[in-house]
């Protein structure tokens, strides 16, 4: 299938009034066509994985287009500079989530671009930063505990950041380490720990938040109770 084509079947599905639920939502709808992600993921699902197509799809512009292009594309053929690229054009939380969920979080590069662009000022490359540590927790079921440990530091030294993209991924990224398993869970609650006792409001909030949700295995508490 073509872009014109794609495109074609996106905009008969088109919704001006999802416009307005997307703007409610925090999303930038002035580069989308008012197609609900279900109806994108099935549209997608239908085509086969193509490099090509994916960043056809890109360099298109559009919101829905972008986000199918992450569920087109071949992780395998996916590059850094690519990665870098596509980061660059993140204008939207919602496409910086599905992109990195659905693509960046599956290739060999995850590991060292979630670490480089936790450090980044722009607000939706640092989101992504702290998404990728998030949908490796989610979608990596084997990786070791190892891997994940140092992110803890990061969100540490990042939690000061009080824009609301990237304190809600830092917090995001915390909660989901912190629930694969019962090793990273007590590392999780102590990080979260120093988070909440930093003298930022941000930092109070994404440790708080955190501990909220971490803490609710009581069992757990008794065993791992922070000091």
């Amino acid at each position: 299938m073509q872009v014109d084509e794609i495109l074609g079947l996106l905009k008969q599905q088109a919704n001006p009034t999802y416009l307005t639920g997307m703007q409610r939502f925090g999303i930038d709808s002035s580069r989308a066509l008012g197609v609900k992600l279900p109806a994108v993921r099935k549209l997608a699902k239908g085509l086969k994985k193509d490099h090509v197509l994916a960043q056809q799809l890109w360099d298109t512009g559009v919101h829905e287009a972008r986000i199918m292009a992450s569920l087109v594309d071949d992780p395998a053929w996916v590059t850094e500079q690519q990665i870098d690229s596509w980061t660059k054009d993140f204008y939207s939380w919602d496409l910086c989530d599905q992109v990195c969920g659905n693509l960046f979080d599956r290739t060999s590069f995850v590991v060292a671009k979630a670490i480089e662009f936790s450090a980044r000022e722009e607000e939706f490359v640092k989101r992504a930063g702290f998404v990728l540590m998030a949908e490796y927790a989610v979608h990596n079921k084997k990786a070791p505990d190892d891997i994940f440990i140092p992110f803890f530091a990061i969100m540490e030294r990042e939690a000061w950041d009080s824009r609301n993209f990237v304190k809600k991924a830092i917090n995001w990224a915390l909660r989901q380490i912190g629930k694969r398993n019962s090793t990273l869970k007590a590392v999780a609650i102590a990080a979260a720990n120093r988070i909440a006792n930093q003298n930022c409001k941000s930092a109070r909030w994404i440790g708080s938040n955190a501990l909220a949700e971490l803490i609710i295995d009581k069992n757990f508490l008794k065993k791992y109770k922070p000091s």
